[in-house]
């Protein structure tokens, strides 16, 4: 036995840092050529201007169709040698606004009455350089309407001729208006009856009671889907057996697999259906606070008795500016909290895997392409999913990633709670 274990003992590092280095080459091989797409596809977003061949002051939009109740974002790009200088037009836009509704056949110069933010003139926009305008401040001033909007310099800031762009508004569809009326408000409207209890109505304060208020409104969903979970992983052994033994015979898989469910009590819908009642809550708790963290461009879903609100949200927490991206604190953070959480979520597999190694031995010298795919797909869960959050808490701001990690604490105290009971 000795002779034997010993070798198996010798390779196991070796193996773990083949498997390691499979995942660091996969992943990085995914994240080039998905930065390769989006500058491919997007290059106006995701910075592809110094891979274009332009010339002159370029206008163009972030969407080309914005929904109702959005507002419109454009990106004024300098390819000249020289600054382009604009003229601090507040409160009207920097950029001209013209109108045409359907069926109408010229544009109507718009003219802003206010704003909803306050207004802040773009100056300059250096030579190489694009600058984003941000037209949320004119949001319900000029932005209103369904048809089609023409953006455009204003007359004599450019030699280089006319720098027109153009976008569609059009109404929100049948899906998000219910979206918004069964989801949207009624989750920002207890936000911001939860802040009005809040010390200076911190936003910070009111995300963390919010996000915990909804988790154990769905902490039996949640906890029902989890079981469900692991009575799939428990017989997942029995079922790859199936696979194995009836291969290029689907009829008869799906039979076997059909007596393996009733016979241990299985409900394949058990642990998909919660995750779909759950979904298009968390989905919307995420807009709510990445969208509606700005009172004044979310009057169209406050309910009427909040309408005239003497207050907005606090929006410093803990020292962080919960309206722009932390860089330093929060990514690292959610890292670890991600990673942890799919720890947990795989440790009753690792046990159960580990006891049968123990009771059979020669199982662990054999490993099909079965188990190595899942292999693969754990580790990419395991460290892929926490590296991405990293990535995105980089761009969203500090509001989102603080309900993240609120929210996958809470997840880690329920799959500890499981995995006890699995456990034991």
């Amino acid at each position: 036995m000795s002779a034997v274990s010993f070798p198996l003992s010798l390779m196991a590092p070796k193996s773990k840092a083949r498997d390691l280095l499979e995942f660091l080459v996969l992943f990085a091989l995914l994240y080039f050529l998905t930065q390769f797409a989006l500058q491919r596809f997007f290059p106006e977003q995701f910075g592809g201007k110094n891979g274009t061949e332009r010339s002159g002051i370029v206008l163009t939009m972030q969407d080309a169709t914005v929904k109702g109740g959005h507002h419109p974002v454009a990106y004024l790009a300098n390819y000249t040698q020289e600054p382009l200088v604009l003229p601090d037009r507040c409160p009207q836009p920097p950029l001209d606004v013209a109108y045409r509704g359907d069926g109408e056949e010229n544009f109507a110069v718009l003219t802003a009455t206010g704003t909803v933010l306050p207004c802040t003139a773009l100056s300059s926009v250096e030579p190489g350089d694009r600058a984003t305008v941000d037209l949320s401040p004119w949001k319900y001033a000029l932005f209103d309407a369904v048809g089609e909007y023409r953006l455009s310099l204003p007359e004599g800031v450019s030699s280089s001729g006319a720098v027109v762009t153009t976008f569609t508004m059009h109404q929100a569809g049948s899906a998000t208006v219910a979206f918004r009326a069964f989801v949207t408000k009624p989750l920002l409207n207890l936000l911001i009856f939860v802040a009005s209890w809040m010390p200076g109505y911190n936003l910070g304060l009111a995300i963390i009671l919010l996000t915990f208020i909804v988790k154990i409104v769905l902490f039996v969903p949640t906890q029902h889907g989890l079981h469900g979970q692991r009575k799939l992983q428990a017989v997942q052994p029995k079922l790859d057996a199936i696979k194995k033994k009836y291969t290029g015979n689907p009829q008869k898989i799906q039979e076997e697999t059909l007596k393996i469910w009733k016979e241990y009590k299985i409900n394949p819908f058990q642990s998909c259906l919660p995750i779909l009642i759950q979904f298009p809550i968390l989905i919307g708790l995420f807009y709510v606070i990445r969208d509606g963290s700005v009172l004044a461009l979310s009057r169209h879903l406050i309910y009427p008795f909040y309408d005239n609100l003497s207050w907005s949200f606090g929006t410093q927490f803990l020292g962080l500016d919960l309206l722009s991206p932390n860089k330093i604190v929060l990514p690292p953070l959610l890292v670890i909290l991600q990673f942890l959480q799919m720890k947990l979520s795989f440790a009753i597999a690792k046990r159960k895997k580990a006891r049968k190694k123990e009771e059979t031995p020669e199982a662990a010298e054999e490993k099909t392409p079965q188990a190595s795919a899942q292999q693969m797909q754990q580790k990419m869960m395991l460290y892929g999913l926490p590296i991405m959050i990293g990535f995105f808490a980089l761009q969203f701001p500090a509001a989102v990633s603080l309900y993240w990690g609120v929210s996958t604490l809470f997840a880690i105290g329920q799959q500890v709670v499981v995995n006890r009971k699995e456990l034991v």
